[in-house]
């Protein structure tokens, strides 16, 4: 069990569309009488999921709890942003009773945990549990993780084979990290593919964990807060494909913004942003679309090609304007044939 007198942590992770947001904005409608507080860190410099959780903020996680590190990988800038982050949420007047954390869809989980080591902060804050959201229809699809049987017969009938790519390190990270695992999108992938996704996850991870299928981040908060996991003093038992190196990459994936002017065709936007996916491999595109006559804003969130778009709020002053973040792998990036799909 964790010392009781220190802040419970959860850390959130999951690949790209995976669903963290969602699941965050259901726990902090049912905090289960604990005050809340919110870490999100995302991969690029425009904060689409953090203003989403701001615009969620309530008595229980008040809007001065949820902080953004749009910078870079939290566990790459330990020092500047991460700690100096942990101590003022914990400095706050009103001192949280559990901080969660959304990690990027990049990120490699267990050098945040390593971060939790920290002699700042090692005694007064603890990891109460990992929870890795997978899409259960993609993980079905083979999208985001290997035929592990397959690539393991490969690799012993020769070994100079490299059958790994890095969202599948990415994934394969996630899961080996986690005390507990979320099959997201349950009612896209059906009971058959849900079938296929806890298989694909039961063979990479290397302990029994539980895995749980939910929809819209539906879930108990008792499922998957006080696991008292301290998973900082667990390391041994989460292996990663990055073990022994002391810093890892980014350079994989690149991210670039495209601002545009109002859209008068939303859904051409939409089927835009499905060719991207299609003829250029992007992973992964949010943001905000002004769409003509319209005085909401649009909030779009693309995986591959599932495009789900609505209208969130009214925009502000002087904020009216369409700028889309674009994820792909550092070599599927075009920025000028992104443009071009896009008409930007």
């Amino acid at each position: 069990m964790s010392d009781i007198s220190k802040i419970p942590v959860t850390v959130i992770t999951g690949f790209l569309g995976s669903g963290k947001t969602t699941l965050i904005r259901h726990l902090m409608a049912n905090p289960q009488g604990k005050r809340l507080a919110v870490l999100v860190n995302e991969f690029g410099t425009v904060g689409v999921d953090g203003e989403i959780l701001k615009s969620c903020a309530d008595e229980n996680c008040p809007i001065e709890n949820i902080v953004e590190l749009a910078n870079g990988c939290i566990c790459c800038t330990v020092a500047d942003d991460f700690i100096p982050t942990i101590e003022a949420l914990m400095a706050l007047p009103q001192r949280p009773d559990h901080i969660l954390i959304e990690t990027s869809g990049l990120a490699l989980p267990k050098p945040l945990l390593k971060a939790f080591d920290w002699p700042a902060i090692r005694s007064k804050i603890t990891v109460d549990g990992v929870v890795a959201l997978a899409d259960a229809e993609a993980v079905a699809a083979g999208r985001f993780a290997p035929d592990v049987a397959a690539v393991q017969a490969q690799r012993e009938a020769d070994d100079s084979i490299d059958h790994e790519t890095p969202l599948s390190e990415v994934f394969e990270d996630q899961i080996a990290c986690a005390d507990i695992v979320l099959l997201t999108k349950a009612d896209l992938a059906g009971d058959a593919g849900l079938a296929a996704a806890k298989a694909v996850i039961e063979a990479e991870s290397p302990r029994k964990l539980p895995i749980l299928h939910v929809s819209e981040g539906i879930v108990d908060p008792r499922v998957v807060l006080g696991l008292n996991a301290a998973a900082e003093d667990d390391l041994a038992a989460r292996p990663s494909h990055h073990d022994g190196h002391d810093d890892h990459e980014h350079d994989d994936f690149d991210t670039i913004v495209i601002e545009m002017g109002e859209v008068t065709d939303p859904e051409a936007l939409q089927e835009a942003i499905r060719r991207l996916a299609r003829e250029q491999d992007i992973l992964r595109v949010k943001g905000y679309v002004a769409v003509a006559g319209k005085p909401m804003r649009m909030l779009v969130q693309a995986v591959g090609e599932r495009v789900r778009a609505q209208y969130d709020r009214p925009w502000g002053a002087a904020e009216r304007a369409t700028r889309l973040v674009v994820i792909a792998e550092h070599d599927n990036v075009n920025e000028a044939a992104i443009r071009a799909v896009l008409g930007a």
